[in-house]
C-alpha cells in the first residue's frame, strides 16, 4: 500500500467533508454540548472548508493508493500580517478515515504539516481540543505537549448584582493595545507566555483565535479597560448573534473586588435580553472563573491547550579558508 501527502485542492472538498462526517463521531457528541469552540473548529460543512483553499490556510491530504483517507487544516487566522508573515500556526483540523490506519496517517499528515511551516519560517504549531479527546495521545505521539487547560464556563441564566459606577471603567482605544499585552503578561506564568506570546507582536497576531479577542463580524462587540494609573483589568462583551449566545472574555488582577465587579458589569451590559453566556478562562484565572461561578455559571467542557515546538532550519556555512593570524 503506497500512501503520500500534498495540497488539497477543490476537487478533494467532497471527499474531506465525508471524512470528517465519518471521522469526527466522537466528537460530535463533546460539540454539540453548547456554543463551545471545540477541536473541530469548522462546523463540519462544505463551506467552512472552502476557505481553507485559500493563502490564509494550510490544507493537506493523504492519499492510501489514489484515495484521499485524512486530512489536516492549519492557519493563522484572523492575524492581520497574513500567512506569510506568520510565526505560528494553529491546528484546526486532523481527520482520518476510520478505516485507515489513523496513527500513520496522522503521522505522516503531522510530519508534512511541519515541513511546510518551517519552509514557511513558522516555529510553532498550536492545538486545542478537549481533554478526554482521543485525538490527545495521537498529538502527543506526534511531539505536541500540554501547556495550559482552558476553562469553559457556561450559563444559561446567569446571575449578578446591581454594580455601581465601576472606578477606571473606559472604552479601550487603540493605544490601550501595549498595555492590555502587559497585563497578559502580569497574569500569565511566565512559562507559558514565553510558549504561546513572548513579544506584542506574536501577542497581536496570536491573540484573535487564540484568546477569543477578535472581532465577529456582524456581532455586537464591546471592549473596555478598568484604568487605575495602570491597566488592571480588561473585559470583553460580545452580544448573540443567530448562532452564538453572549460570550463573554476577561482579565483582571486579583485585587480587591475587581473580578466580581466586572463579572457583575459584564452581566449588567447584556441587561434585560435573554439568553445563554459562556467564558472561557484559563486554569490560573482563578478569582475569575470563581467570580463567574458565583453567579451561576458551570464547567461546560476543559481543553487542553497543545504546542509543538518547531526546529528553525539554519542554513550551513559553506567551507572556506580560514585565515591564520601571528
Amino acid at each position: 500500500m503506497t500512501a503520500s501527502v500534498r495540497t488539497a485542492s477543490f476537487r478533494d472538498l467532497g471527499r474531506i467533508e465525508e471524512i470528517q462526517r465519518e471521522g469526527g463521531g466522537e466528537l460530535s457528541e463533546t460539540a454539540t454540548r453548547g456554543p463551545v469552540k471545540l477541536w473541530a473548529l469548522v462546523s463540519q460543512t462544505l463551506s467552512t472548508i472552502l476557505p481553507a483553499l485559500y493563502s490564509e490556510t494550510l490544507l493537506y491530504v493523504v492519499e492510501e493508493d489514489g484515495q484521499v483517507v485524512g486530512f489536516v487544516q492549519a492557519s493563522n487566522r484572523p492575524a492581520a500580517i497574513g500567512l506569510a508573515g506568520a510565526t505560528t500556526l494553529q491546528v484546526l483540523n486532523l481527520c482520518v478515515d476510520p478505516r485507515a490506519d489513523a496513527d500513520e496517517a496522522a503521522r505522516m499528515l503531522i510530519d508534512h504539516l511541519v515541513d511546510q511551516a518551517l519552509e514557511r519560517g513558522v516555529h510553532r504549531l498550536f492545538v486545542r481540543l478537549p481533554l478526554e479527546d482521543p485525538l490527545t495521545a495521537m498529538f502527543r505521539k506526534n511531539g505536541f505537549r500540554q501547556y495550559a487547560v482552558e476553562n469553559v464556563l457556561y450559563s444559561e441564566k446567569p446571575q449578578h448584582s446591581p454594580c455601581p459606577e465601576l472606578p477606571g471603567l473606559r472604552p479601550e482605544r487603540g493605544k490601550d493595545h501595549a498595555l492590555v499585552y502587559q497585563l497578559y503578561r502580569k497574569l500569565t506564568p511566565a512559562g507559558i507566555a514565553t510558549i504561546e506570546a513572548p513579544t506584542f507582536k506574536e501577542w497581536r497576531s496570536l491573540q484573535g483565535e487564540w484568546f477569543g479577542h477578535h472581532p465577529i463580524r456582524g456581532e455586537s462587540d464591546d471592549q473596555f479597560v478598568v484604568d487605575r494609573t495602570e491597566i488592571v483589568g480588561w473585559l470583553r462583551v460580545q452580544r448573540s448573534s443567530s448562532t452564538r449566545p453572549h460570550t463573554l472574555s476577561f482579565m483582571a488582577l486579583p485585587e480587591d473586588r475587581l473580578p466580581e465587579e466586572l463579572a457583575d458589569h459584564a452581566l449588567g451590559l447584556l441587561g434585560r435580553r435573554p439568553g445563554p453566556v459562556w467564558s472561557s478562562l484559563r486554569h490560573y484565572d482563578s478569582h475569575m472563573i470563581e467570580a463567574l461561578r458565583a453567579r451561576g455559571f458551570s464547567t461546560l467542557v476543559n481543553q487542553s491547550l497543545m504546542v509543538k515546538e518547531l526546529a528553525l532550519r539554519v542554513p550551513a556555512r559553506e567551507k572556506g579558508m580560514v585565515p591564520s593570524f601571528g
